[in-house]
């Protein structure tokens, strides 16, 4: 599925893509990178938003030092260890997410991950490649539609990763029907090729899919008190349709392998009758060929070579006597 990648707001000298300071009705006020450290919220509700390039120079000694994010934790939001994750580190909530990567030339099983701290009051999301949840989310913000608080913020991020899930599977289902649809005279190794290409996308998305599923149980279940009851019953939903997606990439994965499996027997069925045809076609033609072969042969006393035998149109008759004889005991044991 092709979509515009959004642009971040950020300079190529900063780790800030977007920074946003939620006014806790759903919308919210662009801020920058200088103003980020010394931030206090300036109206009760307010609530600090940055998403950050994980891989931007500097970037883990800031959460350590701004943040006073202990080391451990800092180097886990800001390495490469994407398998989704979550826990509780006292009061704050450290959770890697994972979600389907829809840049130009990706493939479904490519997927991209996404770092996240909160404390509460503050929240960090971080990035390597451009990862298009976080903007949607952003971009409800400044329409005034978006979360108040961390927890619906954490809800919100959550929801997008989930549903945009739901669109490579819709492809995958959709590309299955029509090759369960298509002409069974298809390239046979083309369509197989196809089905091959959708089962590993089911099964990387599995794969990759399944912890996810356990990391959002641990948000729903440990997450801090600030992650408020209604927030818990939200996550439970997108936790409930990620099952759900899951059982569906199942279900895809055993339609590709039945389809797999009935092109590969229509295909040997097709060879094994040609292979039948060629069989009695030459079980026909060998004893004609015994025959011409011997009467053939370059040495004296080869009867009917007289002048005046006729010993040729007798040949001739007589291989069309054995041809007929022979078609008719193939017939009879139903050779086809």
């Amino acid at each position: 599925m092709n979509e515009t990648v959004p642009t971040d707001e950020s300079d190529e000298a900063l780790p800030l893509l977007f920074g946003r300071v939620l006014d806790g009705k759903g919308g919210g006020r662009p801020i920058g990178w200088a103003d980020v450290p010394h931030w206090q919220p300036a109206q009760p509700g307010e609530v600090l938003w940055v998403h950050l390039l994980r891989t931007h120079e500097g970037v883990q000694q800031w959460l350590q030092d701004c943040l006073r994010i202990p080391e451990p934790t800092a180097e886990l939001l800001t390495s490469d260890a994407t398998r989704p994750r979550a826990f509780r580190d006292g009061n704050t909530l450290v959770a890697t997410l994972r979600g389907i990567n829809f840049n130009p030339g990706a493939e479904p099983e490519d997927m991209l991950s996404m770092q996240l701290w909160s404390d509460g009051r503050r929240i960090v999301t971080l990035r390597r490649m451009p990862l298009q949840t976080p903007r949607m989310t952003c971009n409800e913000v400044d329409a005034g539609t978006g979360p108040v608080d961390v927890g619906s913020l954490i809800t919100s991020l959550t929801e997008h990763l989930i549903d945009r899930m739901s669109h490579s599977i819709i492809d995958m289902n959709e590309a299955i029907d029509e090759l369960e649809e298509g002409d069974p005279e298809d390239d046979t190794d083309a369509v197989l090729s196809k089905i091959a290409t959708i089962r590993r996308n089911c099964l990387g998305l599995k794969r990759h899919m399944s912890p996810q599923h356990e990391a959002l149980l641990a948000i729903a279940n440990n997450a801090p008190d600030w992650f408020e009851d209604h927030d818990r019953r939200e996550i439970a939903e997108t936790i409930d349709r990620l099952r759900r997606y899951l059982d569906d990439l199942d279900i895809s994965k055993e339609s590709a392998l039945v389809l797999q499996d009935d092109i590969r027997a229509r295909a040997a069925a097709s060879t094994e009758r040609t292979q039948n045809m060629l069989t009695i076609v030459a079980g026909i033609f060998l004893p004609l060929s015994f025959i011409t072969g011997l009467l053939g042969i370059n040495v004296g006393d080869i009867p009917l070579t007289s002048p005046g035998s006729h010993g040729f149109w007798i040949i001739v008759g007589l291989c069309f006597v054995l041809f007929a004889l022979e078609l008719l005991i193939a017939k009879k044991l139903k050779w086809f």
